[in-house]
């Protein structure tokens, strides 16, 4: 598969990103509507998708082999920001400023381009294997990013960890051990289908919605120019590699392999604006740093996709 091939792959997903943005310039999709599309999809359309993609999966069939993704998951994000935080301390800029750095620059985006990539690349089978990894990615991001960001244990990130895709993901790995896609109904299987497929469009929309948005926010202060190419390079250039030796070295099943792959080659993470926001930290930083890798990643992405899949044997 070449670089105009996966590129083709890709584009789609940018393409509704651009029309997210589109929409909201026009004012067919207002700021009236966010709330009620974020909940709608993250506590309906994503955990049909999660539980449509593990009720039935084979590869999640085994309970032994279900701590492996999400403890990689876990364990890569908090290197990740290790790895920024190095990166970032000669630059002793505040300490808002790093914290937002790290969390945005350390954690890749697990779902809303990743989701799409791994639905056109892989069988169904591999996106249940994601999902499960997500779950560990998502604890690192409210435990580790919200402890870089505060340096205080505190209980309000536990409460967050206590959403409908985590529990869906339980829930629905749960069942899967108890063979439950044998005897639940079809009329449920076939709805949480026709909900899933939903999901993802939705979520490209909204992520377009919230890029144009913080586009249009302008700032008197200059870029901290040294901290911010840092913090781009660590996560389109130097991460990457950390996710695919990972995959290439470390025993794993295929369908993992795969999954760190597509992994590897996002760019930032767009909840990260939100964490900082919700403590303090220099939300301006961190949109700085989602959208220039965001930007950067429709040539980066192809080439590493290419990169890591021939890494792996793919």
């Amino acid at each position: 598969m070449n670089f105009l091939q996966i590129l083709g792959i890709v584009t789609p997903v940018f393409l509704l990103v651009a029309l997210g943005g589109l929409l909201r310039r026009i004012q067919w999709m207002t700021p009236e509507a966010d709330s009620t599309l974020l909940k709608l999809g993250a506590n309906v359309l994503m955990p049909a998708l999660i539980a449509d993609s593990v009720l039935g999966n084979s590869l999640l069939a085994n309970a032994g082999e279900l701590w492996l993704p999400p403890v990689l998951g876990f364990l890569l994000v908090a290197i990740s920001m290790a790895v920024v935080a190095l990166l970032l301390a000669p630059c002793r800029v505040p300490h808002a400023t790093n914290g937002a750095g790290i969390i945005s620059a350390g954690v890749q985006n697990f779902g809303y381009m990743v989701v799409p990539l791994a639905e056109v690349f892989y069988q169904r089978e591999t996106l249940g294997v994601l999902f499960l990894h997500n779950l560990g990615v998502e604890v690192a991001m409210w435990c580790l990013g919200i402890w870089v960001l505060t340096r205080q244990a505190g209980g309000s990130f536990w409460r967050r960890l206590v959403n409908a895709p985590t529990l869906a993901i339980l829930v629905s790995g749960a069942l899967n051990l108890l063979h439950a896609n044998e005897w639940l109904p079809v009329f449920f299987r076939k709805s949480l289908h026709m909900l899933g497929q939903a999901a993802i469009p939705v979520a490209l929309l909204l992520a377009g919605v919230t890029l144009y948005d913080q586009l249009r926010i302008t700032h008197e202060e200059r870029p901290r120019y040294g901290a911010l190419s840092l913090a781009v390079t660590a996560r389109v250039l130097i991460l990457p590699l950390l996710y695919f030796a990972t995959a290439r070295w470390l025993p794993m099943p295929e369908a993992l392999r795969s999954v760190l792959i597509l992994q590897g080659a996002m760019p930032s993470a767009m909840m990260p604006i939100v964490i900082c926001r919700l403590h303090k930290a220099d939300s301006r930083f961190s949109i700085q740093i989602i959208l220039l890798t965001t930007l950067i990643s429709l040539v980066t992405i192809p080439l590493w996709i290419r990169f890591g899949l021939s890494l792996i044997g793919r």
